[in-house]
């Protein structure tokens, strides 16, 4: 009963989407791991990875239409949620080594013997456990959402001036990461991992394992914010998007309904950092970088935003045009292109890719209900 209720909440769109990266979890890993190279269906290591990377963009994208296009909070510092995660795996990643580095340290990473560190820092107790470092991935960008959220939304900072404070927490964090003596790497960041729960990162099957996890991972994120915003508390955040004063006046206590799902929507953010790195090897200062956030509002706008759906869809779209772009000669323009691609969707398609799809599906529906429809019966006067 409670299971039917549940997925009485998702429409075909969202069970057709569920179904599509369940079957992507499993098929892509397979032909990798069991078809051979000369198979036309064989899927390339590398693509592995690199579809992962996309799959981890497409979590962020949804943790950031939960909060934009369900509550109205254009948040421009999802990057650093993301970039927090990231770093939480990466600290597990870099205490896996142990003296297989290059100063072979059983402790203390490289780069903390190359400044002359002399014991670990007291933030990095508790990393060399999987389920620790696990839990910092969803713990630290939730608490710092909820600890900025918290002094934000009740005072009333609303919009454009949200915004620019979103904005301001990340290029603050950029700044801060950069500093050698903070103990995360500096500029040059994390890098040189090994394994990951005793598997070497770089091996096929762990690529593949990842692949199979990013996309489960996407699925789970996208039910439970699914689920959210299709229960009456997903109404009131609607209320809220729409009319925050008169939502307000109803007795609702807006900040609350604020705060929870910009809590949620910065810890899924984090699970996909988490999930980025050991596909990708290194995380670092710069995916704290401001544009990286702009970038991911143009990811949801692009597929359309308030649908969840659209926004994995934005997501994987536009970085499949930003690898296409910067492998070729038009890696200076891709900036340009960006830009460009921004705007011609905010003029021309306010409602992004599906959008788009869902208009001119209900065209093609509606003539066929007319025909349908029986003719109206006349009363004789």
């Amino acid at each position: 009963m409670i299971t039917k209720a549940f997925f009485a909440r998702f429409d075909k769109l969202a069970m057709w989407f569920v179904i599509f990266m369940i079957a992507v979890a499993i098929l892509v890993p397979l032909s990798n791991l069991l078809l051979p190279a000369s198979s036309p269906f064989h899927v390339p290591t590398y693509l592995v990875a690199l579809l992962g990377k996309y799959l981890c963009y497409a979590i962020l994208a949804i943790s950031l239409d939960l909060v934009w296009g369900y509550c109205g909070i254009l948040s421009l510092g999802h990057g650093a949620f993301f970039a927090l995660g990231g770093y939480a795996m990466g600290m597990y990643l870099m205490r896996q080594i142990g003296t297989r580095g290059v100063y072979a340290h059983p402790v203390l990473p490289d780069f903390m013997v190359f400044l002359n560190w002399k014991e670990l820092p007291w933030f990095w107790y508790g990393f060399d456990m999987f389920w620790f470092a696990m839990l910092m991935v969803l713990f630290v960008p939730g608490l710092l959402a909820f600890v900025f959220g918290w002094f934000a939304f009740r005072s009333r900072v609303t919009g454009v001036y949200l915004s620019i404070i979103t904005q301001a927490m990340t290029y603050a964090l950029l700044l801060a990461f950069f500093r050698n003596d903070m103990g995360f790497g500096g500029n040059n960041g994390l890098t040189d991992f090994k394994d990951i729960l005793g598997f070497n990162v770089q091996a096929q099957g762990t690529r593949a394992a990842l692949f199979f996890l990013t996309a489960m991972s996407l699925v789970l994120v996208f039910v439970i914010s699914r689920w959210m915003v299709s229960t009456a508390y997903g109404k009131v955040l609607v209320a809220v998007r729409d009319a925050e004063s008169r939502t307000r006046f109803l007795g609702y206590r807006v900040e609350h309904f604020k705060l929870l799902v910009f809590t949620v929507s910065a810890a899924m953010a984090g699970l996909a950092g988490a999930l980025y790195v050991p596909q990708v090897g290194i995380i670092n200062p710069s995916e704290f970088s401001p544009a990286n956030s702009i970038e991911a509002v143009i990811w949801v706008a692009v597929g359309g935003r308030g649908t969840l759906v659209g926004a994995a869809i934005g997501a994987v779209a536009v970085n499949f045009m930003k690898t296409t772009f910067t492998t070729g000669l038009l890696a200076p323009y891709w900036l340009f292109a960006l830009g460009g691609l921004f705007v011609f969707v905010t003029l021309f398609m306010p409602k992004g890719i599906l959008g788009v799809f869902s208009d001119l599906a209900d065209k093609f529906r509606k003539p066929k209900a007319e025909a349908v429809t029986p003719p109206k019966l006349q009363v004789a006067e």
